[in-house]
């Protein structure tokens, strides 16, 4: 049964098309050929009326507007020849139905005119003898009242199309858009976990190979210090393991636990702690601290420290063997500013640039990315007397 109705969805003049032969079989067996004084003395002529009606009837879907101006040409060849009206004439009521829904605007107008005219031109042209003025008028009226509720109908259905249409190209774009954002999303988020790993493996695994190599050159004449450097290497492997740590329990659970496995955020009171590791690992670095420390939101503070960490980073990787940094935090009103810089040999031109090359230069565009996501600005490049210099402006108001 449901193949079958599948079959007339999908064939929709064929379910027509029967209707059709219907409504010709029942003008034929009803005696629809009219002889009494409003007829017509050629009843011939009311055989091809019957066809072209029932035609349109089984046509109506296909070719709506066409069907429509046939209907209407047979009405008033009706009217013009005489031809009284017949059990066909019903497909006036259904063309006008079906150009309300889904016909052109100018025939679903057209449409409401003629038919409202059809009842009241018929009663004209074939009145009732034997009823008075009023009593025509009153059929004229309860004739026209079809036609009326047909095209009435049909507009419903076709608003009610369109309704659902627009509600179906909303939730079309509405999933495109929510396919979108998800793009977005997940590339911001590649983008972090881009940034954390780089951060936590590139600060630490730095330090220890600057130890590893320093324990390597003095392992034989002074066996204390290799032995203080293999110490740090060893701390500061704990530490990145901590990080990492840290960093996969909130990608898998998107949560910061604290008092368990995942340690904090690092944040603003944790620089100094990063300028004692540095120091540790042999890179002299001045710290200071201007204006009154407060407490800071914490995407402003997790930011401040992966700036100096970076940048600290950087020094030991392009500054040379000589090379010093020196770290300024400033408390402002409505900012914290950061100064790191270092007198060494500078990073290589094309890390500083937008982008980088060859897969260089991440470190840089993370600090970028994480300072526009709280809305401040960055300037990062070479100092006019050498060495290279980055500063940050990090506002205290989030960002909408």
């Amino acid at each position: 049964m449901q193949r079958l109705y599948d079959f007339l969805r999908r064939h929709p003049t064929w379910v027509d098309g029967f209707w059709a032969l219907v409504l010709f079989g029942i003008s034929v067996v009803g005696g629809t050929v009219q002889q009494e004084g409003a007829g017509t003395d050629e009843p011939w002529l009311v055989v091809p009326a019957m066809l072209l009606l029932c035609l349109v009837v089984a046509l109506r879907r296909r070719v709506p507007e066409r069907m429509f101006v046939l209907a209407g040409v047979v009405g008033v060849a009706q009217l013009v020849l005489d031809v009284a009206t017949t059990v066909a004439d019903f497909a006036l009521l259904v063309i006008v139905y079906t150009v309300a829904a889904v016909g052109a605007r100018w025939a679903s107008r057209l449409a409401l005119v003629g038919g409202l005219c059809a009842a009241p031109l018929a009663q004209l042209r074939w009145p009732e003898y034997d009823a008075s003025t009023a009593g025509n008028i009153a059929v004229a009226v309860f004739q026209t009242v079809p036609f009326a509720l047909a095209w009435v109908l049909g507009d419903s259905i076709r608003t009610r199309r369109a309704y659902f249409a627009q509600l179906e190209e909303r939730a079309a774009r509405l999933e495109k858009e929510r396919e979108a954002q998800s793009k977005v999303a997940v590339a911001a988020e590649r983008a972090r976990i881009a940034r954390e790993l780089h951060d936590v493996v590139a600060h630490n695994v730095s330090v220890m190979v600057v130890q590893a190599d320093g324990a390597a050159y003095v392992l034989d004449s002074a066996p204390d210090q290799a032995k203080a450097a293999l110490e740090t290497i060893s701390s500061t492997g704990r530490q990145a393991l901590a990080e990492m740590r840290r960093l996969l329990g909130v990608l898998r659970t998107g949560e910061h636990r604290e008092g368990g496995e995942y340690v904090p955020q690092p944040d603003v009171e944790q620089i100094e702690d990063l300028v004692e590791q540095c120091r540790s690992a042999g890179l002299p670095v001045d710290f200071r601290v201007e204006g009154t420390p407060r407490p800071l939101p914490s995407g402003v503070e997790l930011t401040a420290y992966r700036i100096v960490q970076e940048a600290l980073t950087n020094t030991r990787k392009h500054g040379g063997p000589n090379a010093g940094a020196s770290v300024r935090l400033v408390y402002f009103d409505d900012g914290l500013g950061l100064l790191v810089e270092d007198d060494g040999k500078g990073a290589p031109h094309e890390l500083y640039e937008e982008g980088g090359v060859d897969g260089r230069g991440h470190g840089l565009i993370g600090m970028r990315e994480r300072v526009g996501m709280v809305g401040g600005t960055l300037d990062a490049g070479p100092r006019p007397g050498g060495g290279f210099r980055i500063s940050a402006l990090l506002p205290l108001k989030p960002v909408h």
